[in-house]
């Protein structure tokens, strides 16, 4: 099983909550974002490509860039 980290711009529960869709179209085995780090990390457990999980995030007006 791989694990993908992305920076992100998502600030909060409401933005979480935005993304759930997109990400749960995803094939990832569960994802979660460390809403106290600074960076607002996105973990994403599974073999999914960072492009899939970046073109998730833009569908739901949200952006992610590798660490």
């Amino acid at each position: 099983m791989n694990k993908v980290q992305l920076k992100t711009n998502v600030k909060c529960g409401a933005c979480v909550a935005a993304i759930t869709p997109e990400m749960d179209k995803i094939a990832a085995n569960a994802w979660e974002v460390d809403l106290t780090h600074p960076d607002r990390v996105l973990t994403v457990d599974g073999s999914v490509a960072t492009d899939i999980i970046q073109k998730a995030l833009e569908n739901a007006g949200y952006k992610g860039e590798t660490l």
